[in-house]
């Protein structure tokens, strides 16, 4: 049996491919406030940790261009686009497998709440997940340790049975300085290279390897 009994999984680029919904908005955005059309490699950055910090980080913008930006993201994504996800392969089978063993599933987000909630009801995963967390629409910060760390603290959680699940290094270096397990999978927007480096307690590129490191 598995030590792991608290599955915690990121939700961009991990349960689900959100490239098409995310990019396209984060282009929107740039357009309209003066951008010309941006690289492809650039966009896929936003996929995964704040969108506040990859403004910063991408664009060198201040705080009144970035209040901008975010504003016209959440309105074309709120409006048209944030329903045009892909549940990756195997995730529902996965899933009902770890309902099965009397698992525990956590989401663990920098999306925002407001956003995660209707988009796992809308796609019907929500189901499947005993908790939920994530920032409100206030919060810029891309830490995922304070979600887990939160998730961990208000579900009186045992962390030695606790793993998260992410596609990118925000998502394993939340959990290494968390004090939790982790896997990094390839088959969504992080490459190996940048999950083992950040310590990737295991990496798989599908969901039959988180099966069997879940021992299931």
């Amino acid at each position: 049996m598995s030590a792991y009994r608290n599955i915690m999984f990121d939700l961009d680029g991990t349960l689900t491919d959100s490239g098409r919904a995310v990019m396209s908005s984060v282009e929107y955005a740039l357009s309209q406030l003066g951008y010309a059309k941006q690289p492809v490699e650039k966009l896929r950055t936003f996929i995964g940790p704040s969108l506040h910090d990859s403004f910063v980080r991408e664009y060198d913008m201040d705080e009144e261009s970035i209040v901008k930006a975010l504003g016209l993201y959440r309105d074309i994504y709120e409006k048209e686009r944030m329903y045009d996800v892909d549940i990756y392969d195997g995730i529902p089978e996965l899933l009902e497998r770890i309902k099965a063993q009397g698992m525990s599933a956590l989401v663990i987000t920098s999306k925002p709440m407001y956003f995660t909630e209707r988009i796992m009801d809308r796609i019907g995963l929500a189901r499947f997940f005993d908790h939920m967390v994530g920032p409100d629409l206030s919060d810029n910060s891309s830490d995922k340790k304070r979600l887990i760390e939160k998730a961990v603290t208000d579900f009186n959680l045992n962390k030695d049975e606790c793993i998260m699940i992410g596609d990118t290094k925000y998502d394993i270096l939340g959990a290494v300085q968390a004090g939790i397990a982790s896997i990094g999978v390839t088959y969504g927007y992080g490459s190996k290279e940048e999950l083992r480096n950040n310590g990737a307690s295991f990496i798989t590129a599908d969901t039959k390897g988180i099966a069997q490191i879940l021992g299931i």
